[in-house]
């Protein structure tokens, strides 16, 4: 289903522009040599997900006889090219083989299907059965992940900076979520709209993690990407949702600049608008919301969240504080005038968006 208008895919990657061309300045040739070219690898897809947008991308469907209530996963190895999609090694139903990154693909794609269908009814991304396709060994020590409006993408990293893009169930989930973004409210991807874009990947990779793991809101780290940097980084993650801008504080990728409130909110030309950055502020909404609501955040506040996304009424170039009066609608609608009003209310509040 596309609510506004028609499906119109971007280039999304799970590690910002910014952080990559501070690490293709580095000194350090293997820093930088990495870096420079996973940034070549993004001006590539970037481009060629543009001309797609154009002239349209091939019809995706599920095979015959597939039912819509179960995933239909295909794992292919890029062999360290950039030719996708590359050699099939893993199709749905067959069993786990000697490759770990291939495995976790698999298992990641299941698990962002599984907390779909379960928690909110969609069947895929497309919530009409989309079969779920990735390619791992992308490129040369690839520094990157990416959905490219088809299928899933993931590089190794490169060892210094950043490990295996499977490694976190999150990013698969968050890269994923931009698949239903794009089959739903198809939100612009600059400015507040990108930044709500990026945030609400954040959000479902992050539900996706909680619900593998059956956190409650309470147990769960709220970080985007843990275990994905190398050990010699200074850092735990990404991005954090309960504490935007803590992520990393590293003499090589710098400091994590998320804000976590309006009052800290970066404008700025680079990264589509900061739409990276930015969405440290609805994140936080977010965690603060489920905070207070506890349990399960992917009952309430995710419910909360799916409806907005799903609902028809989130405008393509929605800001924040469209998003926030969406919000509260559905909280509403769909828990009455209790504690979750009331704490999506507040968490808005908290981080200086107006509702209406």
């Amino acid at each position: 289903m596309t609510t506004n208008g028609g499906s119109q895919p971007v280039f999304c990657t799970i590690v910002p522009p910014h952080v990559l061309d501070r690490l293709a300045r580095s000194e350090d040739p293997a820093l930088a040599g990495p870096a420079r070219r996973s940034l070549e690898h993004d001006a590539y897809q970037r481009t060629k997900r543009r001309l797609t947008t154009v002239i349209g991308a091939p019809a995706v469907a599920a095979p015959a006889g597939a039912a819509a209530d179960r995933p239909h996963r295909t794992v292919y190895d890029a062999a360290h090219t950039q030719d996708l999609p590359g050699t099939e090694v893993r199709a749905e139903g067959s069993d786990a083989g000697p490759d770990a990154t291939v495995n976790r693909a698999y298992a990641g794609l299941g698990a962002t299907f599984e907390l779909y269908l379960k928690v909110y009814g969609r069947h895929s991304i497309d919530d009409d059965g989309l079969p779920l396709d990735a390619t791992v060994h992308f490129g040369e020590g690839y520094d990157n992940a990416f959905w490219n409006g088809e299928q899933m993408v993931f590089g190794d990293g490169d060892g210094e900076v950043f490990l295996d893009f499977t490694i976190p169930v999150d990013v698969i989930g968050h890269e994923l979520t931009h698949g239903v973004t794009q089959h739903t409210a198809n939100l612009a991807y600059f400015g507040q709209s990108g930044a709500l874009n990026e945030s609400v990947s954040d959000v479902f990779g992050s539900l996706i993690k909680q619900y593998t793991l059956r956190q409650t809101a309470a147990e769960a780290d709220w970080l985007i990407g843990a275990g994905l940097l190398a050990p010699r980084v200074t850092g735990t993650a990404l991005r954090s949702m309960k504490a935007p801008g803590t992520a990393y504080d590293d003499d090589v990728l710098g400091k994590d600049p998320q804000p976590a409130t309006m009052d800290h909110y970066v404008r700025t030309g680079r990264d589509n608008g900061g739409v990276h950055i930015n969405s440290g502020i609805p994140n936080h909404a977010f965690y603060l919301a489920a905070a207070a609501l506890g349990g399960y955040a992917w009952e309430k506040a995710g419910q909360i969240w799916y409806d907005v996304l799903t609902g028809g009424e989130l405008k393509e170039e929605a800001l924040f504080a469209d998003f926030a009066t969406l919000t509260v609608k559905a909280a509403r609608e769909r828990f009455g005038a209790g504690d979750e009003l009331q704490a999506v209310r507040k968490a808005w509040e908290q981080v200086g968006v107006r509702t209406l």
